[in-house]
């Protein structure tokens, strides 16, 4: 591989795991890289280089005991991306880290600080670690709409009651079953309702380009992810996936995140032979985006426990996301 400036890349390959060390009020642990090592003065998520036949998981509690002083207690895998540097070429395990005991020491003389990921003040960021600054904004919870089920009036009513009980959450209006009037009627009631509420809404690309232009960004059918040759210019662009191939395709082309199914039977593709978890598990292995769980799924803690635990990003649901 060769750098824009002509120069070649290194090839050989350094796994390195890193620390996406979360605290209360969306609020992550950057340190700032010192002087003396390859881009000093660069804030980047902590970590280190596994050793030989070291696990990233056991990589990343041997480094931040070493480097910060603290305990890490849980470490879910989320992202994996390669980055190539003029000094090293990398592979990134990201896990989150929503568990930890103890108070950070720079055992390396490295600055470190909480940033709440809303209102970053850093700079300048480790280049491999910018795509983070988006990520860690998406929520862990992904409603698909199901206004044709429930109807019109009763949709918008089961919106506004989880808006009040979830807060900010985000969703995608997917509704391939009402007619052109009754969807324009829905995306006209449920723009405004979804910016009172801080609920980040995108569009399905099943629909028309013009309705993704007033919503916060467009959620790619898995036909429509493979028939375009670059990202749509959106704020947000989610993609629907059914394999690793598709989430290759997802990275490929830069999206944000991806929803792959189904892991269980749903009544909607009772035909359809679910994922399971183990096979959710070893579709998203080493995924490059975040991932959420799609497909008979409950939006309650354990499920989502259970899914972030795998590696994803958390839980996409229909039925489940609208409860009376």
């Amino acid at each position: 591989m060769t750098e824009p400036d002509g120069k070649k890349a290194p090839d050989a390959v350094v796994d390195v795991a890193v620390a996406v060390i979360e605290a209360p009020g969306k609020h992550y642990l950057l340190a700032q890289r010192p002087s003396g090592k390859p881009m000093a003065g660069y804030w980047e998520f902590p970590g280190g280089k596994l050793e030989p036949g070291e696990t990233p998981r056991a990589a990343l509690a041997r480094e931040i005991d070493e480097e910060l002083g603290l305990k890490v207690l849980v470490a879910n895998p989320w992202v994996t991306m390669a980055f190539v540097y003029p000094h090293a070429h990398v592979r990134l395990h990201f896990m989150r880290v929503p568990r930890w005991q103890g108070h950070p020491v720079g055992r390396e003389q490295q600055t470190f600080r909480f940033e709440c990921i809303e209102q970053l003040l850093v700079e300048p960021w480790l280049p491999a670690a910018l795509p983070l600054k988006r990520w860690l904004k998406i929520g862990s919870l992904y409603a698909i709409s199901d206004a044709h089920r429930v109807g019109l009036a009763a949709f918008v009513e089961r919106f506004e009651q989880a808006a009040r009980q979830r807060g900010a959450f985000w969703m995608v209006l997917r509704e391939p079953d009402l007619s052109p009037a009754d969807f324009d009627h829905l995306y006209h009631l449920l723009v405004p309702r979804a910016r009172a509420a801080g609920v980040k809404l995108l569009v399905s690309s099943r629909h028309p380009e013009r309705y993704w232009q007033g919503a916060d960004g467009v959620h790619l059918t898995c036909q429509d992810l493979h028939r375009i040759d670059k990202r749509p210019v959106f704020n947000w662009v989610f993609a629907s996936c059914h394999d690793a191939n598709d989430l290759v395709r997802a990275a490929q082309l830069g999206l944000d995140a991806a929803m792959l199914g189904q892991v269980k039977k749903t009544a909607s593709h009772a035909q359809a032979v679910p994922l399971g978890w183990a096979g959710f598990a070893r579709a998203i292995h080493a995924t490059p985006l975040p991932v959420f769980a799609l497909g008979g799924l409950d939006f309650d803690e354990s499920t989502l426990f259970k899914a972030q635990s795998l590696g994803a990003q958390g839980v996409a649901a229909m039925r489940a996301a609208w409860p009376r």
